[in-house]
């Protein structure tokens, strides 16, 4: 039977390295790593990556890549990141960007250690043309020093104070913070307590001058001021977000609303909360900060400020590139600034009078 006249066949959508993860039920990073012929992966992992590999078709582009090694264009990525979920995120925007650009991304572990980072950045010095670095090693000024010294270009991502010089992709922490502590004033909150992020990375301090400042611009336009915060210092982990709010909780009195510096920890929040027999939101409302895969699949979903983590990924890459291609050092423009938003979910409400008066 003949095809109609004027039809195309259809053509399926690529299929990408995030819906192999899906359906083989790992991380993106473990599908790399497999594709990679890496051998920190277990043989069953291993297995169920290649399954979905064969089933969905899925492609790694190795011509692409054989070019890019020949044309030397090997970017490295190095992570060190506590947040699985913020990872993950991160290394899907990555690997779709390198696959767009025929472009070969080398990834490498680096713990948060002068050691570990001179170690890591020898590794890559002399086979990548150019270093992505997520948090927290964006703000490492060994792991920095190193590359510079190398003559490697580097694009940070998400670093609260970039280098002036340097490359970056990054939101405006301060003013996403400043907002959020607005919504939670302009539902009525009074007694607002804030979870600090880790002390080695530049947007904690970002997120924390935010929400002070949201307070005192609040403090200013009512008399008699407002109640001074609470803060209670994190790590970025879930297990450091849990011990904040156990002492958050335990205050006299204890905080109608907590403002928690990314997801995770703002999900312990939530764990601890219900642990107590408190109803989220009608009792506490709890925030958070990045909008990971987490924000999502807790009850209740979690009100955050949206961090396009993929998208930022992919813009680094996008820069570092050019920047290689072009013979340059540095991309034309340094700073790339991304919009960030606020998600309202419903781990945020007015606090009810009865709960004030009852926690009071």
């Amino acid at each position: 039977m003949s095809k109609p006249a004027g039809r195309k066949p259809l053509r399926r959508a690529a299929v990408t390295i995030k819906d192999v993860a899906r359906h083989a039920g790992v991380s993106a990073m473990t599908v790399s790593r497999v594709v990679n012929g890496s051998k920190s992966v277990s043989a069953e992992t291993r297995a169920a990556v290649e399954r979905a590999v064969q089933a969905l078709a899925y492609s790694p582009n190795l011509a692409a890549r054989n070019l890019a090694s020949e044309r030397g264009e090997r970017l490295g990525l190095l992570y060190g990141n506590p947040s699985s979920a913020y990872l993950s995120e991160f290394l899907v925007g990555a690997l779709e960007a390198a696959t767009r650009h025929d472009v070969q991304l080398v990834l490498e572990k680096c713990e948060p250690t002068s050691v570990a980072s001179r170690r890591a950045v020898r590794l890559l010095s002399g086979t990548v043309v150019g270093v992505v670095l997520p948090p927290p090693l964006c703000d490492s000024c060994v792991v920095r020093g190193e590359l510079s010294a190398a003559r490697v270009p580097v694009v940070t991502v998400a670093s609260g104070r970039p280098v002036a010089d340097a490359m970056c992709v990054r939101i405006d922490d301060y003013s996403a913070a400043l907002e959020m502590t607005r919504y939670l004033i302009s539902l009525g909150h009074e007694r607002i307590a804030f979870i600090k992020g880790h002390p080695n990375q530049s947007v904690s301090e970002e997120r924390w001058r935010g929400f002070t400042a949201a307070l005192e611009d609040a403090s200013r336009a009512r008399r008699g001021g407002r109640p001074p915060p609470r803060m209670e210092q994190g790590f970025f982990s879930f297990r450091s977000g849990l011990d904040a709010a156990r002492k958050l909780l335990a205050a006299d009195p204890p905080p109608t609303a907590v403002f928690a510096s990314n997801d995770d920890m703002a999900a312990a929040v939530i764990a601890e909360a219900h642990r107590l027999g408190l109803d989220v939101p009608r009792d506490l409302t709890v925030v958070g900060f990045d909008d990971t895969l987490i924000a999502s699949t807790i009850w209740p979903e979690l009100t955050t400020i949206q961090q396009p983590i993929s998208r930022m990924a992919a813009e680094a890459v996008d820069m570092l590139v050019t920047a290689v291609r072009s013979g340059r050092r540095r991309a034309g423009r340094l700073h790339r600034v991304i919009p960030h938003a606020l998600i309202a979910r419903e781990s945020a409400a007015a606090p009810q009078p009865d709960a004030v008066a009852r926690r009071a």
